[in-house]
């Protein structure tokens, strides 16, 4: 078993900045993946963006002549009445607000998020210009400072709290930071051990982000910012699982249903730094702290085995399949079956230093 370096060691820094410096090589040779990883393009899908929306993809027709349509239609024109009169007065709103200035005409709040998505998309613009915000679940902490858009100024050291990822993404300025890399953590509760066990000061200086769980649109925006302005490695710390892998795909290439805003979205520079199905054999995971994949999972995992961007990702591939075959998955707690510190004192410091992601 590997011991945890007691400090940020220089071999650490080495490696972070070995591999910061590939990261910079790709974006001059134009956003590629650095060699060995693949470049094959799939249809839907660029390895520079992600998922993005197809030139010749299916559209749908809202008629304002249709008995069937005709409420509809009505919808969109009340909703884009509304965002008529955020832009001309330069307001902003969230979609729960608009929902609550008519909840008996919308009916529930799906009704309104999926008519906004669709203007957006019919627009060919991102929601934060329609001037409506998405209100944010994720949680910030680390190496970083920012000036709200109200002039608020915003420290995120990390300590036993942590920030709320702001609504107005667009709105925030003056981003200082020293970070060496930026970990994007699945689950709160993870993340709030990390902040318990003062990680951030044990490997400092970094960034950590949670969406928890299926990330916000906020959330994926501001992951997005760091990376376009510091081009520092983004690593994922998610469960062993299809689901956390499907969240880890989210960051990396995006969402069919955001597939339209892409660009403004996805980091296809993200590694998976862990918890990988390899690591459970390799640390000896007792195995009464693995859990068997259900029918649910299974069908989850065959599903992104079938997707376009696994062919740039071989490394994937194989852990996936290692996952198939064993019939099994781990939540990142099961590093608690090793010590109740293991994550933060042994597994992400070793991870870190030797180069231990994909």
């Amino acid at each position: 078993m590997a011991f945890a370096p007691m400090g940020p060691e220089a071999s650490f820094f080495e490696v972070l900045d070995r591999h910061r410096a590939s990261l910079l090589a790709a974006l001059s040779r134009g956003g590629q993946e650095p060699p060995g990883q693949g470049t094959r393009v799939a249809s839907r899908f660029e390895d520079t963006v992600g998922l993005q929306m197809v030139s010749h993809c299916t559209t749908r027709k809202i008629r304002s002549d249709s008995p069937k349509s005709v409420q509809k239609f009505a919808l969109i024109l009340k909703i884009l009445s509304m965002i008529y009169k955020l832009v001309q007065s330069n307001t902003y709103a969230t979609k729960r607000d608009i929902y609550y200035t008519d909840s008996q005409l919308f009916g529930n709040q799906t009704v309104v998020d999926n008519i906004i998505d669709d203007i957006s998309c019919m627009l060919k613009i991102p929601r934060r210009s329609l001037h409506i915000l998405s209100t944010s679940k994720g949680l910030i902490a680390g190496n970083l400072r920012y000036v709200e858009e109200d002039g608020t100024r915003v420290n995120c050291t990390c300590g036993a709290s942590a920030v709320a990822v702001p609504s107005n993404i667009q709105g925030i300025r003056n981003l200082i930071t020293d970070a060496k890399f930026l970990l994007i953590v699945e689950k709160d509760a993870t993340f709030q051990r990390l902040l318990d066990d003062n990680f951030c000061n044990q490997v400092s200086p970094c960034i950590m982000v949670t969406g928890k769980g299926i990330p916000d649109l906020n959330t994926r925006l501001l992951v997005k910012k760091l990376w376009d302005l510091f081009h520092i490695p983004v690593f994922t710390l998610v469960d062993a699982d299809p689901h956390g892998i499907e969240i880890m795909c989210i960051y990396k290439y995006g969402s069919m249903s955001m597939s339209f805003e892409a660009h403004n979205l996805t980091v296809p520079a993200i590694r998976w730094l862990g918890l990988l199905p390899s690591d459970i054999k390799r640390l000896n995971i007792p195995k009464d702290s693995l859990i068997p994949l259900t029918k649910r999972d299974q069908m989850k995992l065959d599903s992104i085995l079938k997707r376009p961007y696994v062919t740039c990702q071989p490394f994937w591939r194989k852990e996936m399949e290692m996952m198939a075959d064993s019939k099994m998955k781990a939540e990142i707690q099961a590093l608690t079956s090793l010590s109740s510190d293991y994550l933060s004192r042994v597994y992400l410091p070793n991870k870190l230093k030797f180069g231990g992601w994909i």
